[in-house]
Order: structure tokens, then C-alpha cells, then sequence
């Protein structure tokens, strides 16, 4: 037989980690607990038979949600739809977290107007597919003895991009550089989904219009098929052989 050390809810084998799951109906080994209902109501302190009885009557599971209180504390629910539950949050984070991206743009302090638009438009870019933009202001020579030059271009840029991003990491100067971070209004996620929404709408355009295009060239095929036969006429189908 294994031996446990510690807690049953963060059960350590002797040799390594196994399980960090909470305890739940006959594992709650105790005389008494706390019992909250499954609405999150109080029901007070009762014996752990009471509870198990309460449990079974109800068709759900008694999960312990604090151990280490005295007496632990207990909660009625359906543990298979909580697991199931917080696997999807889990999963969902995960995935918005591994799918942000950090883009980088930099600029110099004196950049021209052209050029500020043309960076601004792949800033807003980043940020409408998810992504956090952090931004550089690159200072050369005496441009390092001006940091204001910097600071005011990096709040005009979060002026100007204010509705898809919001300043994440204030401007900060980094040696010869000044740094800023904006991240996205919305979430990755939610960005490839309307991305994905509006390239179906576009592919069903697409079909749509060459599906009509066909239909114009059948109808224009037939119409000029039509025309060539009422210009042959009666006499163009008798045998020329034929005397009157």
C-alpha cells in the first residue's frame, strides 16, 4: 500500500506529487463540517452522515471547499459540471494567453507625418487582431537630450489609437530608448472570430457573384442562340434540289 503524506487534498506519495484534487462524499473522513447549499446558502454546522444523507437525497456530490477551516468546509453540487466547467475557463485562458502576441513598432522622435500614419495604420492592425503592441522611440545623438519629444509622440499614438488599444506600460525611458506597451480592447479570441465572420461573408460574396456571372453568360449564350435562329428563316431548311 502507498504512503500519503499530509492532507488528503494535496496528497503527496512518497516519491512525488499525485493529486491536488479537493475530497469529495466518503473521502471526507472528519465527525463534522460546515455545509453550504448548492445556491451557496448556509446550512450550518452538521455531522458528516447528515451531510452525505443530504447529498445523496439531493442526487449531487459533497465536495470540500476549505480544509483547512475547522470545521472544513463543505458545499452540495454537481462535481462532474464543476470540473467540466473549470476545465473550459482553464482551457479558454490558456489560450487567449499563448495566442496574445507582443508585436514591437518603433520610431524616432522627429518622424515624418507620412510615416507616423503609415506605422500608426500597422499599430491599429496589431491591435484589432488581439495582439499587445509595445512601441520604441529610438533617440540618436542630442535627440537623447530631449525625452519630451518622445513622451509627446507616444501620447499622441495612444491618443490616436485610444478606441482598439489602451495604454498597458506607461512610457518609460530605457536607455537611449522610451518604451510603451498598449494592449488590445478585446481578446484574441474575439478578434479571430469576427476575422474568420467577415472572411465567410467575404468567400460568400465571392460565390454569389460568380454564380451570377455564369447565369448572365448562360442567359446571354441563349439569347444569341435565339436571335441566330430567327434570322435562317423557313427557306433555309428546304433542300436545294427541290424544283417549284
Amino acid at each position: 500500500m502507498p504512503r500519503y503524506i499530509g492532507h488528503p487534498s494535496t496528497q503527496l506519495l512518497l516519491g512525488g506529487l499525485i493529486s491536488t484534487e479537493p475530497r469529495i462524499n466518503e473521502r471526507i473522513r472528519v465527525p463534522e463540517v460546515r455545509l453550504v447549499g448548492p445556491q451557496g446558502e448556509q446550512v450550518g454546522i452538521v455531522r458528516i452522515e447528515d451531510a452525505l444523507r443530504l447529498a445523496e437525497e439531493a442526487e449531487l456530490d459533497l465536495v470540500e471547499v476549505a480544509a483547512q477551516a475547522r470545521p472544513p468546509v463543505v458545499k452540495l453540487m454537481d462535481y462532474g459540471k464543476y470540473k467540466y466547467e473549470t476545465a473550459q475557463k482553464a482551457r479558454e485562458s490558456r489560450r487567449n494567453q499563448s495566442n496574445a502576441l507582443i508585436k514591437e513598432m518603433k520610431l524616432r522622435p522627429k518622424i515624418d507625418t507620412n510615416d507616423y500614419e503609415t506605422k500608426k495604420g500597422h499599430i491599429l492592425r496589431f491591435l484589432r487582431a488581439g495582439d499587445k503592441v509595445k512601441v520604441t522611440i529610438m533617440f540618436r545623438g542630442r535627440e537623447q537630450s530631449r525625452p519630451e519629444l518622445g513622451f509627446n509622440l507616444l501620447q499622441k499614438l495612444a491618443e490616436d489609437v485610444a478606441e482598439d488599444g489602451t495604454v498597458e506600460f506607461k512610457p518609460k525611458q530605457d536607455g537611449r530608448n522610451m518604451i510603451m506597451v498598449l494592449a488590445p480592447t478585446r481578446k484574441k479570441a474575439d478578434a479571430r472570430t469576427e476575422h474568420e465572420s467577415a472572411k465567410a461573408a467575404k468567400a460568400a460574396e465571392r460565390k454569389a457573384d460568380e454564380e451570377a456571372e455564369r447565369a448572365e453568360k448562360t442567359a446571354s449564350k441563349a439569347a444569341a442562340a435565339q436571335k441566330q435562329k430567327k434570322k435562317r428563316g423557313p427557306a433555309d431548311n428546304m433542300d436545294p434540289d427541290i424544283e417549284f
